[in-house]
């Protein structure tokens, strides 16, 4: 009897596979890509005009960066909501993904996640983080929060601000998880 339950509940999770690379057509904003996107989508057009452009010429803080390595980023997940439709996206992603090529951040720990003008996305992720404005950038450690950059970096530098995200964690989301 457990067999076939375990079973049951394995076949459900293998029907809920994650679509990754979904592009609709919009009559408003012409193409758009929503749900779980891969770098390599913002390296085709129409994504590309704006993507490539900010990539290329954005200037990386390199102390930031020498503290981001120190800080062991690598280490933290991270989840970005953005909108292909949002300038603010069109500006932050590709600054963002140019610091994770940067420190050689592991593609498989970020998760991008393209929403409509509404901030929705197809599995409805946006719901289960709160999202209000795009973009938005999460870091997790053992699926807890630390910190999160809204729409724009404080400081003006994404990797600035994810310096101070990083000093949030001074392990104490493992104390707090086996209460030592």
């Amino acid at each position: 009897m457990a067999v076939s339950a375990l079973f049951m509940a394995t076949q459900q999770l293998s029907a809920q596979k994650v679509v990754v690379g979904r592009e609709v057509e919009t009559t408003a904003d012409g193409k758009m890509l929503l749900g779980n996107q891969l770098k390599s989508k913002f390296l085709e057009a129409p994504y590309s005009d704006w993507y490539v452009k900010e990539h290329d010429e954005y200037a990386l803080d390199q102390k930031a960066i020498g503290e981001l390595k120190k800080g062991k980023i690598n280490t933290y997940n991270i989840t970005v909501f953005m909108g292909t439709w949002c300038e603010d996206s069109h500006r932050d992603f590709p600054r963002l993904m140019k610091i994770l090529e940067e420190v050689k951040y592991p593609e498989g720990k970020l998760t991008i996640i393209a929403v409509n003008r509404k901030k929705e996305s197809p599995n409805g992720e946006e719901s289960l983080f709160n999202i209000q404005k795009v973009p938005t950038i999460i870091v997790q450690k053992y699926g807890k929060e630390l910190g999160r950059i809204i729409e724009m970096p404080t400081s003006g530098y994404i990797e600035r601000d994810l310096v101070e995200i990083l000093k949030k964690d001074d392990s104490s989301v493992i104390k707090e998880i086996f209460g030592k």
